[in-house]
């Protein structure tokens, strides 16, 4: 199995050399920021067909947290722990009914959470193996960079619905 970076982590390219707990414990501002600048009105407007509106990915954002949150607890739990991976376009059947707040609130609560566990587990566990079974063998440090680049995408594709909302908001002229 291919161990590359990008193999083990699709995310890294987001992440681009910076500290990882950097941007965990910066992203809940961030997207309180941007859930603020889209709006109300704008949390529900898909960027495009087939695109998850804001209010989907900030969804997405709180699932995704408890699956990284219990993958962490299980790395340190158990010897050769073997990752489930999820369908998350299943996993976001029920999204239209959840306010981004909610998922905003959920979100938050939960990274503030992981993130304890996070702290007091680095850097003494961060070599702790475990098996993505796509992605083969990988350590505690690669799953919490992948939250970290993960964070980065979605950053940026809620920064992107922000500028286009405010773009078409601008008179022409």
């Amino acid at each position: 199995m291919d161990t590359s970076a990008e193999v083990l982590n699709p995310y890294a390219r987001f992440l681009g050399g910076r500290d990882p707990l950097t941007v965990l414990r910066e992203t809940p501002v961030r997207l309180q920021g941007l859930t603020h600048a889209i709006g109300p009105a704008g949390v529900t407007v898909a960027p495009a067909p087939g695109k998850w509106t804001a209010s989907e990915i900030l969804c997405h954002l709180a699932d995704v947290e408890i699956a990284f949150g219990f993958r962490l607890r299980q790395i340190l739990a158990e010897d050769h722990h073997v990752i489930q991976p999820f369908d998350q376009e299943r996993w976001a059947a029920p999204y239209s009914g959840i306010a981004a707040g909610e998922a905003l609130s959920a979100f938050s609560a939960l990274r503030h959470w992981n993130l304890l566990l996070i702290e007091h587990a680095l850097p003494l566990q961060a070599s702790r193996p475990v098996t993505h079974p796509e992605r083969g063998t990988m350590t505690f440090q690669t799953v919490v960079e992948t939250m970290a680049g993960h964070d980065l995408n979605h950053k940026a594709q809620l920064e992107q619905i922000a500028a286009k909302l405010r773009n078409a908001s601008r008179p022409a002229g």
